[in-house]
């Protein structure tokens, strides 16, 4: 069965909610100390840029509502085939900087 856009937004909401629930009450230092936490908060980038890439398939009219979308599938590939040079610090700086609003577009989305 053929996913629909709905089910790709909903994974970049779920995906993000378990990335700031992993790093919540963690500093940069903590976070690039836990080496699981880095794991499991690149997975789940890994997943948002798939579900965004999938929607940009899917319905592109709906995935150019959301900003940066391009950016974030280009940092999937990232984390994906360039593991070796992650900057831990972008990481940390992409989830303070750009994942709450990613959030919140894709939230009004599946509601709108």
């Amino acid at each position: 069965m053929q996913r629909d856009s709905q089910a790709f937004l909903l994974d970049v909401v779920d995906a993000g909610e378990a990335i700031l629930e992993d790093v919540r009450g963690l500093s940069l230092v903590d976070y690039c100390a836990r080496r699981l936490i880095r794991s499991a908060v690149e997975r789940e980038f890994i997943l948002i840029g798939e579900a965004l890439a999938n929607l940009s398939r899917v319905d592109p009219a709906l995935f150019a509502k959301i900003d940066h979308g391009r950016q974030i599938i280009g940092f999937r590939n990232k984390l994906s085939h360039d593991y070796a040079k992650v900057d831990h610090a972008l990481v940390w700086g992409v989830i303070e900087t750009y994942l709450p609003d990613l959030l919140e577009t894709c939230r009004c989305l599946v509601k709108g």
